[in-house]
């Protein structure tokens, strides 16, 4: 079992260090058959590290220099999985989607890899999954980088995109009550505003956990989003008032 956790993290290692991997160079490099580093990536996926695609694997994991995003990560994690496949599903190949650096909208980021998008973003978390994704175009917003999540954020951020045009924004938020969207950031707040400004549609992702709840700065009232996507655990009241203020709702259920 041990040789096994060691030939793992040894894979990993090569996958993190590549963004993508082909299949027959993993086995070459592990001087292992190519079904043993099938049988190692679907547990690498299955913890949410890579993503398998034709002929090889990308890594997907979070970035290792930024512990507090890492820690961020886990809380949820079965109510962000669930929300994130759905949004996934809301986007169509050939989209211009632009991302924030929530962690809900980095796992939403994870299940795109690997399909022909253009990606825009202001975190370095999302931008490393896309990096050497031969099929995805990626344009990384620049600005002041707020150490504790990799995300740019400011006057610079805010003034590329006023320049750009999406299809689709996809935004996690800190806390719904009824005055509407909330962040913890004053400057990502001004930041995200601005991006809501660049899309045609605005799709908020948030758990369940998220609702009745206030956070550091008021974002935008609820009418400001065209679609909410959230986890099985939303209350009916809750259900009513997003269906009210004219907000298409998605609930994602999830896998037990």
């Amino acid at each position: 079992m041990a040789i096994v956790e060691e030939r793992r993290s040894r894979l990993l290692e090569l996958v993190r260090e590549r963004g993508f991997a082909a299949l027959p160079d993993l086995a070459e490099l592990l001087t292992v058959s190519e079904s043993t580093v099938r049988r190692d990536l679907e547990a690498l996926e299955e913890a949410g590290h890579a993503k398998r695609t034709h002929g090889g694997v990308f890594y997907t994991g979070a970035s290792p220099k930024l512990p507090h995003f890492d820690q961020l990560q886990p809380a949820n994690w079965d109510r962000k999985r669930a929300i994130a496949r759905r949004a996934a599903e809301l986007i169509s190949d050939g989209d211009t989607v632009l991302l924030d650096g929530g962690t809900t909208t980095y796992e939403v980021a994870r299940l795109l890899v690997g399909r022909p998008l253009q990606i825009v973003t202001n975190s370095l978390p999302v931008a490393n999954l896309f990096a050497s994704n031969a099929t995805t175009d990626l344009v990384l917003l620049g600005g002041y980088v707020y150490p504790r999540t990799g995300v740019s954020l400011g006057p610079y951020a805010n003034e590329i995109l006023a320049r750009l045009n999406v299809r689709r924004v996809v935004l996690s938020v800190a806390g719904i009550n009824d005055r509407g969207f909330y962040n913890s950031n004053l400057l990502l707040v001004e930041t995200e505003r601005a991006m809501m400004q660049t899309g045609e549609e605005v799709i908020v992702v948030a758990d369940s956990t998220k609702f009745g709840h206030q956070s550091l700065a008021h974002l935008a009232p609820l009418e400001a989003a065209t679609q909410l996507v959230v986890d099985d655990g939303i209350s009916v009241e809750w259900k009513k008032k997003v269906e009210a203020a004219g907000v298409r709702l998605t609930v994602a259920a999830r896998v037990e």
